[in-house]
């Protein structure tokens, strides 16, 4: 089974290029419908227009994470004009990690585990 994150956006094309220049992501699908999707690795994000400003979707988080510490650090480097903060441990969930926010104002977290993932 795979899956797909939508959001309403009122600045698609901004967004989507957050997206693919600060992150990496790349576009997936186009719709006719109005509608982008991007990838990366096994995460999917749609962006949709949405009919006005204030039908914007931007509740959640949007996590990212890496292999390493130091690619979190290095992203850290990419995003440090929209990041909320420096990159920390967080004990209670094992991860080394930081918040951002994209240009419509979501949440943005980029982390790695500290420890081994399941297979």
């Amino acid at each position: 089974m795979s899956g797909i994150v939508f959001f309403r956006t009122a600045a698609r094309d901004r967004v989507v290029e957050f997206y693919r220049e600060r992150l990496g992501f790349e576009v997936w699908l186009e719709q006719d419908g109005g509608c982008t999707i991007l990838r990366h690795d096994d995460l999917k994000l749609g962006f949709c227009d949405a009919a006005s400003e204030d039908d914007v979707d931007t509740d959640g988080i949007v996590t990212v994470y890496y292999d390493t510490r130091a690619a979190v650090d290095e992203r850290h480097d990419d995003l440090a004009d929209v990041a909320t903060g420096g990159p920390r441990e967080n004990e209670d969930y094992d991860i080394y990690q930081f918040f951002a926010a994209d240009p419509e104002g979501r949440t943005l977290e980029v982390q790695t585990f500290l420890h081994d993932l399941p297979e």
